[in-house]
């Protein structure tokens, strides 16, 4: 009798080691499966059960929470609506996170190691910190005026502090309110539909994800080559450019806008904006040289992260001279985004040195203790410094006499370029009005900022003077916020 009294007891330790050998199989080696799978409720409970950090803009909190009292007992609130829209993204307890909102998760959340007491803190306690703070560069003043400024067209503003690379201000319209899309139920995903439907496509972000031919602006690119190649060795010399001037290898004639681009000088060119002097530079660089240019300024790349990625702006890689031509003033399959063209203004803001772009300076505990902090960081000498001091004086002379006067403010040295960008089929749509611009007090070391305005709805002729009369407003106000001190 003992005999099986024994086997019974050996066969129940036999089967309690098996379950626990399978309770420990599950808690370390499947324990992540199941905290993934969609049917686990438990970590999304646990995700809402605590108030998510926030997103700071001038020292104050420009997102929230709210406790509704459900399961998901947390849902994101946005007290200034669209304004920050583009900077913030939406954090969605149906559709998830964008923007800084997505890139910061794991502090806003409380889920990052790094807000844990003690190494290893979480995994083995299972828990969650209070939610962290992502405070961003962001000056309101500044998103406030570019917001204001686009007054609801089609079209986007980047505002850069060339000096360090911080992103001041970052608007893209129309925007939307992230807080409809927040909580639950029917009401957001009526939200969603309406929204991702629209065809005015509200929750694009047009300043870091939609790219536009950048008409004329990009001139400020191939004038940078032409001087850093030596092709151009004097710019108020003339460049021994023909008006009409014919496409290479083909009988189209390229038009200009302005008068006077006849054997026009670089200086004359950029400041009248001639199209013909311009193509025919590009033409003269020649692909290698122009691709060496532009990929130090930031076309063609796919790595920038600001800290969400950010659309490559492009320049074609293989083309007849014809095409080169056109590419060179900004035409043909050149595309760029408001941030691309921002950082051409403020590579030449900052005597060629092009700093990375970024949007959050640093990241805290709920404590304000700092979790992480960000730099200046130098992505590309874009040109040489006396090429960037040319440029600035060109800059210069397109807002005292050329076509950006309406950029221009008192006791303020203020550089810029309008351009105009054609598209549709034969160039029948209404063209986007661009300005690209840096402003510099009278007295101070360097420049405050540098700006990108596009206008895709704008009421313009097809002509460079266009950007001047549409965008270059937007830019002088948002320049006058960052002047702000």
């Amino acid at each position: 009798m003992i005999r099986y009294i024994r086997r019974a007891a050996g066969f129940c330790l036999v089967l309690l080691v098996a379950l626990l050998l399978n309770a420990a199989r599950i808690q370390v080696f499947e324990a992540d499966s199941l905290d993934h799978n969609p049917a686990n409720r438990r970590q999304t409970i646990a995700r809402y059960d605590e108030k998510r950090g926030n997103i700071l803009v001038d020292g104050k909190p420009v997102t929230g929470s709210r406790d509704t009292g459900e399961q998901l007992r947390f849902e994101r609130t946005y007290p200034h609506g669209p304004l920050y829209a583009p900077v913030t993204g939406y954090a969605s307890q149906t559709y998830g996170t964008t923007f800084i909102e997505n890139a910061e998760d794991d502090i806003l959340s409380g889920t990052d190691p790094m807000l844990a007491p003690l190494p290893f803190w979480n995994e083995i306690t299972r828990s969650q910190q209070p939610g962290g703070n992502a405070v961003t560069t962001i000056k309101g003043a500044v998103q406030r005026a570019a917001y204001e400024g686009l007054g609801g067209k089609k079209g986007a503003v980047a505002a850069i502090e060339p000096s360090t690379g911080k992103i001041l201000g970052l608007v893209s319209s129309p925007s939307y309110d992230p807080q409809q899309l927040a909580g639950t139920g029917p009401p957001v995903t009526d939200a969603w539909a309406r929204l991702t439907g629209a065809s005015s496509q509200p929750m694009l972000n047009r300043a870091i994800r939609q790219t536009y031919p950048p008409g004329s602006t990009f001139k400020i690119v191939t004038a940078a080559a032409a001087l850093d190649s030596g092709v151009v060795e004097d710019p108020d010399a003339a460049t021994k450019t023909p008006d009409p001037y014919v496409l290479p290898g083909t009988s189209t004639t390229l038009p200009n806008e302005a008068s006077g681009c006849a054997n026009a000088s670089l200086a004359d060119a950029i400041r009248v904006s001639c199209n013909t002097v311009m193509a025919n530079l590009g033409v003269r660089v020649g692909l290698a040289g122009m691709l060496d240019t532009v990929r130090e300024f930031g076309f063609n790349s796919t790595s920038l992260k600001i800290p969400s990625g950010v659309a490559a702006s492009n320049f074609d890689t293989r083309m007849s001279d014809d095409q080169l031509a056109l590419s060179s003033i900004g035409q043909y399959d050149t595309t760029a985004t408001p941030l691309q063209m921002a950082m051409v203004a403020a590579a030449v803001a900052n005597d060629g040195d092009l700093n990375s772009p970024y949007l959050v300076d640093k990241t805290t505990a709920s404590d304000g203790d700092v979790v992480s902090q960000s730099g200046t960081d130098s992505l590309h000498q874009a040109m040489e410094p006396g090429t960037a001091m040319a440029l600035q004086r060109m800059m210069v002379d397109v807002v005292e006499s050329g076509t950006g006067t309406n950029a221009a403010i008192p006791g303020v040295t203020v550089g810029g370029k309008t351009g105009t960008s054609q598209h549709g089929i034969d160039n029948s749509g209404t063209p986007y009005a661009w300005f690209i611009s840096w402003a510099q007090k009278d007295g101070d070391g360097r420049p405050t900022v540098a700006v990108a305005v596009v206008v895709e709805d704008a009421s313009a002729d097809r002509a460079d003077i266009s950007g001047g009369g549409s965008a270059a407003p937007i830019a002088r106000a948002v320049m006058e916020a960052a002047l702000e001190d």
